[in-house]
């Protein structure tokens, strides 16, 4: 599982990583969480606000911290 968190960089975007990395460990799954913070590349997939959380390519979450348990909601749901 391929986990990217779409951001310049800012404190949201850091809080967010953070966050996903939680879920990552808590739920023990072989996932790699990765920054994309080209605005070209935020872009290109369609997102506008940041932060955002992608999953396998898929943007699920923009303009949204979620927090760790809400992260593994949207990973397990």
């Amino acid at each position: 599982m391929k986990i990217e968190i779409l951001g310049t960089g800012c404190a949201k975007c850091q809080r967010l990583e953070k966050n996903a990395k939680k879920a990552v460990k808590e739920l023990g799954i072989d996932a790699k969480v990765e920054k994309v913070e080209g605005l070209d590349e935020i872009s290109a997939r369609g997102v506008m606000v940041t932060p955002a959380l992608s999953v396998d390519g898929e943007v699920k979450v923009k303009g949204e911290v979620l927090n760790a348990e809400q992260i593994i909601e949207l990973l397990t749901g």
